[in-house]
């Protein structure tokens, strides 16, 4: 019952226009691959999904803000069902050792019937514009190439939600789910994330 009321309070907030150019629903799992303007977005795009498929599809986000506060908490917990993904700021060698750490566990956590829905760039955008991807993506889907790679284009959601304001301002918004994106193997880290990012910005360009 929460799930449901919170995906129709999110679309009532949100006004989103919903366009699939893959079939929504899949029996295989899926890997969401968004741009990031703001901390509604996964909300967004996880109310988007079929109900069948909502319960399977869990956010990667930051622990840091999510266990911030009993009511955070609850939400992150207990209806998203989310990765939270602790986001360490020490030294150089110990980043690298935690980003290792959290796409081992972000694929652990699909196990054998779950989703994701991540954000390559890594952090929110304050422009709209959509920044170079991080490398999780590229290990993530070497990790799970069983997994299908499906792109989706947010718009206007830093309008909806700018960083560092907490109340959303309704107003429309729009959701693109792209194409999976195929993953060849003789493809370099550096080619697929660009490959990635070009896909997800083509969403955005075609109205």
């Amino acid at each position: 019952m929460m799930s449901a009321a919170l995906a129709v309070a999110s679309r009532l907030v949100c006004g989103a226009n919903v366009e699939w150019r893959c079939p929504s629903r899949s029996a295989g799992q899926r890997i969401y691959f968004a741009n990031h303007a703001s901390h509604l977005d996964f909300i967004v795009i996880w109310a988007a999904l079929p109900s069948d498929r909502r319960g399977l599809a869990r956010p990667v986000a930051g622990q840091d803000y999510w266990e911030r506060g009993p009511v955070r908490w609850y939400f992150s917990r207990r209806v998203f069902n989310a990765v939270l993904i602790e986001r360490n700021t020490a030294g150089t060698q110990d980043v690298a050792a935690a980003a290792r750490r959290s796409i081992q566990r972000m694929s652990d956590e699909m196990g054998a019937r779950h989703s994701l829905i991540v954000f390559p760039e890594g952090t929110r955008s304050v422009t709209g514009e959509i920044a170079s991807f991080k490398s999780g993506l590229y290990h993530l889907a070497r990790l799970r190439p069983d997994a299908e790679l499906v792109p989706v284009h947010l718009e206007n959601l830093n309008r909806i939600l700018p960083k560092g304001e907490s109340l959303p301002v309704p107003m429309l918004s729009r959701l693109v789910f792209g194409a999976p994106l195929a993953v060849v193997e003789t493809e370099s880290k550096e080619e697929f994330l660009t490959r990635a990012r070009v896909a997800l910005m083509q969403l955005g360009a075609v109205s």
